[in-house]
Parts: C-alpha cells; sequence; structure tokens
C-alpha cells in the first residue's frame, strides 16, 4: 500500500495537472492584477495583460519578483486581501535585511495543513504517529507548518519547538516519538547526544523530515545511523508558504512539488532564461492557490534541477533535486567558484559528521579560506589517529573539489558551537558588501 495522503491528486495524470495549472494560472493572473497594485505596474510596464495569459506556456510572459521588492513594500505592498481577511502571518529573519512579512487567509492555512500532510504521510506517517515537532514556532514557519499537517493527518502531535536537547529526548523516550521534524543540523546533534547516552534502542523513531536548510547525501545516512530512522526532505519558503512546497517519497530522490498549488520554473540566474528540464539553475515558484500573498515567479535564488522521470512512489508531481546552493550564498574565493555543500561532501566522505565552521577572510588583498572540523568521538578515542595526517587527507580532498588550497584546523568534539535552529555554517570576514 503506497503512503498517499489525497491519491487522486498526487497520482494525477501528468496532462491533467498541467491542464489544472493553467487554469489555476489564467484566474491567478487577472487575481493579482486587479487586487495588487505593484504587481500591476510591473505587468503595466512590461506591457502584460492579464488576458495574454491563457495557460501556462504563457508564464513566460510575466515579470519575475524578487526579496528585495518584497522588502521594498514592507509590510503591505504585496497584500491581496484586506486586512480583515488575513488569520495569520509568518516573518523572514530578517538578518540580512528587512523582513519580508507573509499573510494567510484561513482558505491559505488550510492548502498548507494540507500540504504538510502529505509530507507527513509520505514518510510512512498516519494517525497512529507520535509527530515530534522541533522546528522553531512563532514567525518561523518550520513548526506552524507541520504542526498543521500533523493535526491534519490526526496524529498526536509534540509542538516542542527547537532547543532544550535534554527535554527533547526525555519527552522521545517517554511519549514515544516516531516522526521527528527538525532542521537537519539539529537532528544531527540530537543524534550525537542519543549516541552519547546509548539510549538509541529505547526511542520508537521511525522516521524524520528534516528541512530550512541545504544538507547533503553523505549528512542524510549520518543521520540516519545515528537516529536508526529513514531521513526525507521537505522544501518551502515562507514568501511561499512555508515547509510543504515540495517533499520527498520513499525513493528519497528528489522531492515532489505540489504542482496544484505551485508552477516551478528553473532559469540561467544571469539572463532570467527559463531552462529546458534537466538543466541546473534558479529555482522560481508561481502560487496558483494563495489569496492573501500571491506571488508570480517568485525567484527563489535556490539552484537545484527539476525531472518528470518517473517514480518509483506512483506520484506524477515533478521533483526538484536536493538543493545545490543559492545563486546568493555562493563564496567566491580567489577567484572560484565555492559552496558550503561542496565543503560538507568532502568531510562527510572523510567520516566527519556536520559540526564544521568555515571562515573567509582577506589580508593584503589576498582572500584566504579556512574550515574548522571536530573530530568524531571515536576518532578521539583512537589511540592512533594522526591529527597531521588526517589534516593532510582533508586538504587534499577539498583542493581535488575545489582546485584551491583550504586551511584545515582539526578540533576536539564539542568544540564548535551546536545549532538548535538553521545551522550558520560560514562566518565571512571580507564585509564585501555594505548594507545601505
Amino acid at each position: 500500500m503506497k503512503n498517499y495522503f489525497q491519491p487522486e491528486i498526487e497520482t494525477m495524470p501528468v496532462e491533467e495537472i498541467k491542464k489544472l495549472q493553467s487554469e489555476r494560472l489564467v484566474k491567478q493572473v487577472k487575481y493579482v492584477y486587479d487586487n495588487v497594485a505593484y504587481y500591476r505596474a510591473k505587468m503595466d510596464e512590461k506591457g502584460v495583460k492579464p488576458e495574454d495569459i491563457k495557460g501556462i506556456e504563457d508564464l513566460y510572459k510575466l515579470p519575475f519578483v524578487e526579496k528585495d521588492e518584497l522588502r521594498d513594500q514592507y509590510p503591505y505592498g504585496f497584500l491581496a486581501v484586506p486586512l480583515s481577511d488575513v488569520v495569520r502571518i509568518h516573518s523572514t529573519s530578517g538578518t540580512t535585511g528587512r523582513r519580508v512579512v507573509a499573510f494567510y487567509t484561513a482558505e491559505d492555512l488550510n492548502v498548507w495543513d494540507e500540504c504538510c500532510a502529505r509530507a507527513i504521510v509520505a514518510a510512512g506517517g498516519s494517525k497512529e504517529d507520535v509527530v515530534h515537532v522541533c522546528y522553531g514556532y512563532g514567525l518561523f514557519t518550520g513548526g506552524p507548518g507541520l504542526n498543521g499537517g500533523s493535526h491534519r493527518v490526526g496524529s498526536m502531535t509534540l509542538p516542542m519547538s527547537s532547543g532544550n536537547t535534554e527535554r527533547q529526548i526525555r519527552f522521545m523516550q517517554d511519549l514515544g516519538s516516531t516522526i521527528l521534524c527538525c532542521t537537519p543540523s539539529y537532528a544531527a546533534a540530537i543524534g550525537e547526544e542519543i549516541t552519547k547516552q546509548g539510549i538509541r534502542d529505547e526511542l520508537k523513531l521511525k522516521a524524520g523530515i528534516f528541512g530550512a536548510e541545504p544538507w547533503t547525501d553523505e549528512m542524510r545516512k549520518d543521520i540516519e545511523k545515528s537516529l536508526g530512522i529513514k531521513a526525507y526532505d521537505i522544501y518551502g519558503l515562507t514568501e511561499i508558504s512555508g515547509p510543504g512546497v515540495s517533499f520527498e517519497c520513499e525513493e528519497q530522490n528528489g522531492m515532489h512539488i505540489q504542482e496544484d498549488h505551485f508552477i516551478p520554473e528553473i532559469i540561467n540566474p544571469e539572463t532570467g532564461e527559463v531552462l529546458p528540464e534537466g538543466e541546473v539553475g534558479e529555482l522560481v515558484f508561481t502560487t496558483i492557490t494563495k489569496k492573501a500573498f500571491p506571488l508570480l515567479r517568485y525567484r527563489t535564488r535556490d539552484l537545484c534541477r527539476l525531472t518528470r522521470k518517473k517514480c518509483s512512489c506512483g506520484r506524477t508531481h515533478i521533483r526538484m533535486t536536493k538543493l545545490m546552493g543559492r545563486s546568493d550564498d555562493m563564496m567566491v574565493v580567489k577567484g572560484v567558484n565555492v559552496w558550503p555543500s561542496q565543503i560538507e561532501q568532502v568531510l562527510f566522505r572523510l567520516g566527519y559528521q556536520a559540526n564544521y565552521l568555515i571562515v573567509v577572510d582577506r589580508a593584503n588583498n589576498k582572500d584566504s579560506i579556512e574550515v574548522n572540523v571536530e573530530k568524531t568521538p571515536a576518532m578521539a578515542a583512537d589511540p592512533d589517529y594522526d591529527t597531521a595526517q588526517a589534516t593532510a587527507k582533508i586538504v587534499a580532498g577539498l583542493k581535488n573539489m575545489l582546485g584551491i588550497k583550504v586551511e584545515v584546523n582539526i578540533v576536539e568534539p564539542e568544540t564548535i558551537v551546536r545549532s538548535e535552529g538553521k545551522a550558520k555554517r560560514v562566518i565571512d570576514r571580507r564585509h564585501l558588501y555594505t548594507m545601505m
């Protein structure tokens, strides 16, 4: 029996999906044009009217929307309904500028809960499960999203929020948590503590739903081993709805995008040209059912590829690969494009865990990049572990991956600060850009 929450939608024939998308897109474009003055002005400037959009084949005619525009229009510039119809807001962190506030009607929340319910059921969840949610709550979308999805499935929900790892583990033991929902970096930290305490066999965990930050397949294997679970990826962003825009199935080979609500595109991040299926580029989303905060052709800056290759789970919705980085997170060091995920891949291949910190600096107009990585407890306890030899292996692995030399410092276990939410992997001390 396959794990579907809404099989008639999740296994809908592709041609029917496209027909549904076209119908919804035509209505949504007119809705946005009539109700969002800022977007109406963008369309008018480009010479596009709602009647020019007759289906998904015309999507390319619409202008893009970027995050800076959402910030500039803070707080109400993209709101499409009266405030009396808004029942909730969520917000981005605002760590790199003015916050983006996303608005939700009751109907929007209903759709969001539905999307997260599909993700939970795809991970093997049912009303018999205990869903342990330790994403953050409040303005962050992670906790409320999976919380709502769990309610929709009918599972007992533990709204733990993030932090207090000792309490998290105690509740897992006492209440029999079976599905863990959090960031992958926090899952790794929980797994590390459980391994230290030697209590994995006391837990009932069977699956984890992890997202909100990029993570590699090497990190997935490490988490699965430490927690004794199957780890599933989930993707979302505040601007579009939060977690549940896409999710992994049992195949664990790409996340199915919920195409009845979101139309994805892949574009060249430099030119904006729409790329064919299978090409790596920037992910763009159009929401076709959102009422309060609808976005057309929103540039996520996330890099991935799309595929309609048949999936063994039976779902027909297009899949996106794991994120390969962000077009705006890429570091240029010594003239070379560097993504943190590339460094993480090398570290995991050499047996290290998700406890590392990348420091980029510049002195006398010369860039430097340094990676600090912890020994695992087993390495620290091994009398034959040779730090100099291990360092040389990492340096060689990174040189092979990146093409440049990276300074490496191997430190003792528990030296690097653990994350209870999104992990901070990079410190760039060059201050290349100044906030205006």
